[in-house]
């Protein structure tokens, strides 16, 4: 009989443990409607990441007066043109990377980026963001309903994430995503080695192979130890994956080169998650562009980035790939008595990627605090969002990975004017 592995679950098998340290209930994924080779990479900023210190309104007097200690300095940003409504922004001075790829026009900076009553906390807001609805933090994640949405054939790496816990936006209703921060750990574990290794994995594959008709807890289990078997070899080679160009040892540079290894060999994998923390930032968040805490991100950010963009363009793959950035708030507008600035509101999201239309999209807010400025909220305490971050999944769904949606988020999040891919 068909069962979910929500209900396997809560049959009380949990427990069953097997010799295999690859993530278990994985289960088959599909090809994407109509996209023959299109990869979808989304980067999660986690803690809150500052917008106004990664896109600077550097000529807005209210952003110095509110940070008398914490502000870019005007003269350091790297100007990157105006909003559309003719506001001056520069990038974060260690953000030379990305400035090269927005001078090539396959960055998009999308300003004021958030939802209405914006939680302050990473929990629920991390939820939010990832079921992409305010109302339910608890149900299946966007890109979990969009797997789900996917027709047979499928492939048990059509998803990949990068950390050790699934993150909820990958949860699915009916599929599962394997965890795979180690390529190296993801392999037979068995006490012997060489020849005696190899018949370990004969055997356990023989053993799930067994009809199991009256029996369907074992033979969704069964189904499970194949699926991960048919894994081990593709997910293997990615770890041969050497770059073509030098990838940084921090663990951002080293998965987006795993993800490149993965779109290189081209595995089967079509949507990828990776993270990153750090971005809570609300002591020392420092302003010295040689030691800053913030500083440190943001350079560690546009050398890992940069370094998966060339690595693609020089294998004629970045035409393929999107890479989707977000975080699950902003930050206040006003720095705190630490010398760091609390959780606030609406943010920044990026799209990188060859087929990116590049440029800023939307409008930077003014930052005075005066109660009639609609461009802030909470008593001109946080910026208030313009473009809900639906919209930017809802662009991504239909024009990236050709699926409805409307049915996958609920509603109709389209918005004309936003058209960075």
């Amino acid at each position: 009989m068909p069962f979910t592995r929500r209900e396997f679950l809560q049959g009380g098998v949990a427990a069953f443990t097997m010799g295999v340290a690859a993530p278990s209930f994985l289960s088959d994924l599909a090809i994407a409607q109509g996209a023959t080779r299109r990869n979808l990479v989304v980067l999660y900023l986690q803690g809150g990441n500052d917008a106004l210190s990664m896109v600077v309104p550097y000529t807005d007097a209210f952003y110095y007066s509110r940070r008398p200690t914490l502000a870019v300095p005007a003269g350091t940003v790297l100007q990157i043109g105006s909003d559309t409504n003719g506001k001056p922004l520069g990038l974060h001075p260690r953000l030379s990377g990305l400035k090269t790829v927005f001078n090539q026009g396959q960055l998009a900076i999308i300003e004021r980026t958030g939802y209405q009553n914006s939680s302050r906390s990473h929990f629920l807001g991390t939820d939010i963001w990832s079921t992409a609805n305010p109302t339910n933090s608890v149900e299946a994640g966007w890109l979990g309903r969009y797997l789900d949405s996917l027709p047979s054939p499928v492939d048990p790496l059509t998803g990949w994430c990068t950390v050790g816990d699934v993150p909820h936006s990958l949860v699915g209703n009916h599929v599962s995503v394997p965890a795979i921060a180690s390529i190296s750990s993801y392999a037979l574990q068995s006490p012997n080695s060489g020849v005696e290794a190899g018949f370990s994995r004969a055997g356990l594959a023989a053993l799930s192979s067994i009809p199991t008709p009256n029996e369907p807890y074992l033979a969704f289990v069964n189904g499970t130890v194949q699926t991960a078997l048919a894994t081990l070899d593709r997910v293997a080679s990615v770890g041969t994956y050497t770059g073509t160009v030098a990838y940084a040892s921090d663990g951002l540079s080293q998965a987006l080169k795993t993800v490149a290894g993965a779109i290189v060999r081209d595995i089967g994998t079509k949507v990828f998650w990776v993270q990153t923390g750090g971005y809570d930032t609300h002591s020392g968040q420092g302003v010295n562009t040689a030691n800053g805490s913030y500083a440190g991100l943001m350079n560690t950010l546009s050398t890992a980035l940069t370094a998966f963009y060339n690595d693609l363009r020089n294998q004629g793959l970045l035409q393929d790939t999107l890479l989707i950035q977000f975080s699950e708030f902003g930050r206040r507008i006003t720095e705190n008595g630490s010398q760091g600035t609390d959780h606030g509101a609406a943010a920044v999201m990026l799209a990188m990627g060859g087929a990116v239309h590049g440029g800023v999209y939307g409008t930077a807010p003014s930052l005075d605090p005066s109660p009639s400025n609609p461009t802030l909220e909470n008593n001109g305490g946080d910026v208030t969002y313009e473009t809900d971050f639906r919209s930017v999944y809802a662009r991504a769904i239909e024009n990236w990975l050709g699926a409805d949606s409307v049915a996958l988020l609920g509603g109709d999040f389209r918005k004309a004017s936003l058209t960075f891919v």
